[in-house]
C-alpha cells in the first residue's frame, strides 16, 4: 500500500525559500505521477505543481510559476517542491498526491494523498 509523507514545512518570512518533500513508502515512486496541492483556511484546495512519472514533464499553477520547481528522485522515492520568494498568501497546508499517470490540477483524479505539512509565511 502506497503511503505519502510530507515534510519541510514551517514558519518562514516573506521572501524566503522553502523546500518541501514527499516521501513515498510501501511501493516505489517510479510508477506514479505526483502532484502538490495546498489549502489555506477557509479556501478550497488549490493545485500547486505536478510531475510526470519520468520527471520530464511538469505542470505549475500560475500562482507559483516562475518561482517554484518540482523534481523527483525515483531512487530515494521522493518528490520535492521548492518555492522561492514566498509570500504571505502562500500560507497553507501543502499536501502531495499520487496517481498512475495524472499530474494535473484536478484533485479528484488522484487516489493517494498524504497528511500535509503546514507552511506559514509571515510578512
Amino acid at each position: 500500500q502506497v503511503q505519502l509523507t510530507e515534510s519541510g514545512g514551517g514558519l518562514v518570512q516573506a521572501g524566503d525559500s522553502l523546500r518541501l518533500s514527499c516521501l513515498v513508502s510501501g511501493r516505489t515512486l517510479s510508477p506514479y505521477a505526483v502532484g502538490w496541492f495546498r489549502q489555506a483556511p477557509g479556501k478550497e484546495r488549490e493545485f500547486v505543481a505536478g510531475i510526470s512519472r519520468s520527471g520530464v514533464y511538469t505542470n505549475y499553477a500560475d500562482s507559483v510559476k516562475g518561482r517554484s520547481f518540482i523534481s523527483r528522485d525515483n531512487v530515494k522515492n521522493t518528490v520535492q517542491l521548492q518555492i522561492d520568494s514566498l509570500k504571505p498568501e502562500d500560507t497553507a497546508v501543502y499536501t502531495c498526491a499520487a496517481e498512475r499517470t495524472y499530474y494535473g490540477s484536478t484533485p479528484n483524479a488522484y487516489d493517494r494523498w498524504g497528511q500535509g505539512t503546514q507552511v506559514t509565511v509571515s510578512s
